[in-house]
Parts: structure tokens; sequence; C-alpha cells
């Protein structure tokens, strides 16, 4: 299978039933992203698909040929950070940091939706603007999980971000 993966192309030689994220951690090294509970629960694995957000262990590898597969190593570099990593660095918005990858790019696609006025549970209207509010944020973040609780400081990152337009 070939897979476009931050930006460039990848011939993978592995079964079919590989999930995407065994394919990017255990054939592309790409390891930011993490296995936490390897059953779509806790958001570790999350990358972006098309500027979707996908948790990687529920889908297979093969299912994204001709997609664009963002992950935390595709967002930014060392001296050259996302918006969205550097606005995490700032207000803390980490403890261990094993949930930290898959927090950024979660957020970073999460502000996309919302740009595209996507309503959430907590979204005041269905036909609006939608306004970041920490409601808002925490109900879109919900399917990211954090074992240490840093919670308000990544609502406090995702809200200085979406001001540096981090999606």
């Amino acid at each position: 299978m070939r897979l476009k993966v931050n930006g460039s192309e990848h011939d993978l030689d592995a079964d079919i039933r590989t999930s995407l994220l065994d394919a990017l951690r255990d054939h592309l090294a790409l390891t930011g992203s993490k296995k936490g509970c390897d059953h779509g629960q806790c958001g570790a694995c999350t990358v972006l698909v098309n500027g979707r957000r996908v948790n990687a262990c529920l889908t297979l590898a093969v299912m994204h040929e001709g997609d664009e597969i963002t992950t935390i190593e595709g967002l930014g570099a060392p001296g050259h950070l996302h918006p969205m990593q550097e606005s995490f660095l700032h207000h803390d918005g980490y403890q261990c940091g094993y949930c930290t990858p898959g927090q950024i790019v979660s957020a970073v696609g999460m502000l996309g939706e919302a740009r595209d006025n996507w309503p959430s549970h907590a979204s005041e209207s269905l036909d609006g603007q939608v306004e970041l509010t920490d409601a808002e944020i925490s109900e879109r973040m919900s399917g990211n999980l954090c074992r240490c609780s840093a919670y308000p400081n990544i609502v406090d990152a995702i809200r200085d971000a979406s001001g540096k337009g981090a999606a």
C-alpha cells in the first residue's frame, strides 16, 4: 500500500489488517501518535486524515491510500513549532506528556471544525458562528483523555492558539 504521511509518500508492505496506528508506529517509525487504549476511547492516537480527526487505532491503514495523513510530527518541528504546540508549551498543557500528541493534533482538527461552524452538543446554536467557550472546547475535546488532569491548561492553550490561526 502507499500512504501519504506528513507530505511524503511511503510504500508499505503490511498485512491488510494493519491499523493506521500500527502502520505509522511500526512501519514508518512515527511514534508520536501513542497507543493508549487501542479501543478508540482515549484519543492518544489521534491523527488528521484530510484535515479531520481520526483515532488511528480504529481504522485500517489500507483504507487511507490517497488520503493526506498528518501526525504530530507533521505539524511542526523543533525550532519551528505549530502555534498549537507553542501554546501547549506556554500554558503548560501537559504533565506526563503521553496524551499530548493526540491532544495537540485533536485540538488542531477541532479548531478546523469550529472554523467551519460544525456545531457540538455544547453549541448555543446550530446555525451560527461557534463561540469557543470553556464548555465548547471541553465538549469538542472530550474524546481525548488526560490521566494527569491537565484539562484547565489544555483549554487555555487551545483558546490562546485559536486566536493565532492554529487550525
